[in-house]
């Protein structure tokens, strides 16, 4: 969807992309093909070009910095299928507290769409080493990480992620769905591994205090609790991405195919 995106060029919105796209402008290529448009003035036009032309350039370097200026946050989701690869599905459990009340994180899951990992507090998290699994990824997705997953390690760990976000929750809501994680899978037919269905937030903080007293069989079921929540992560952005690109209008307006308004 990336490569049919106009919205970041400055003075253009989503009714001027549609426009694009109604008059056969579907990518950039089209648009850096079209000499003028009676539209866009002649100086606009060779700036819109430049840009895009850096873009093409720093998409094909999979440059994600790049793109996380240029783009605003509710639009990342729009490079998913080219940041796949780069891709990180994240997911946090805590003991039920907020930080100031001396809350702490359990259990980070990452999953990047073939393996899954769990940094477990006392064992294998720590702020080092969860910051180095991060920088082997340059676009995260979360739900509803951008209030509470990615502040929390920020302020419990002091690990911070700035990169692309891809956060499920409000995506959601921009295609008319509420709800929390689980509801959207059952909405989709996903189904967890039956040790861990009906289990919520709540079990997961019962869990982890069950494995604090020496409770392995808790621990064990608290990874796979997270587990599921993060590999259902994945799976619910590529559900999610081709409800946003249909919400967009692209597909049927570039199939309109109107002639192009020359100047």
């Amino acid at each position: 969807m990336i490569r049919h995106t106009f919205s970041f060029l400055q003075g253009i919105g989503d009714v001027s992309e549609q426009r694009l796209w109604r008059e056969g402008i579907r990518c950039w290529d089209d648009f850096l093909n079209t000499p003028s448009l009676s539209w866009i003035a002649p100086a606009q036009k060779r700036l819109y070009d430049e840009t895009l032309q850096a873009a093409a350039l720093h998409l094909a370097a999979h440059d994600a910095d790049f793109f996380r200026h240029l783009l605003k946050p509710r639009d990342h989701w729009r490079l998913f299928p080219e940041m796949r690869e780069y891709a990180v599905a994240l997911d946090i459990e805590t003991n039920g507290a907020g930080v100031r009340q001396g809350g702490y994180v359990t259990v980070v899951g990452l999953y990047d769409g073939f393996d899954y990992q769990a940094l477990v507090r006392g064992s294998t998290l720590s702020a080092r080493r969860l910051a180095q699994e991060l920088k082997g990824y340059s676009y995260v997705i979360t739900f509803f990480g951008t209030v509470f997953d990615l502040p929390f390690l920020r302020e419990s760990l002091g690990v911070s992620y700035t990169g692309l976000h891809f956060d499920l929750c409000f995506a959601a809501r921009r295609v008319g769905m509420k709800g929390g994680l689980k509801t959207l899978e059952r909405r989709f037919g996903m189904v967890r591994e039956e040790a861990v269905q009906g289990l919520d937030g709540f079990d997961a903080v019962l869990l982890w205090r069950a494995a604090q007293q020496g409770d392995d069989e808790a621990l064990r079921l608290l990874v796979a609790y997270n587990r599921c929540d993060t590999v259902s992560l994945f799976q619910l952005a590529e559900v999610l991405y081709e409800q946003l690109r249909q919400r967009t209008g692209f597909d049927r307006l570039a199939g309109a195919r109107m002639p192009v308004a020359v100047s």
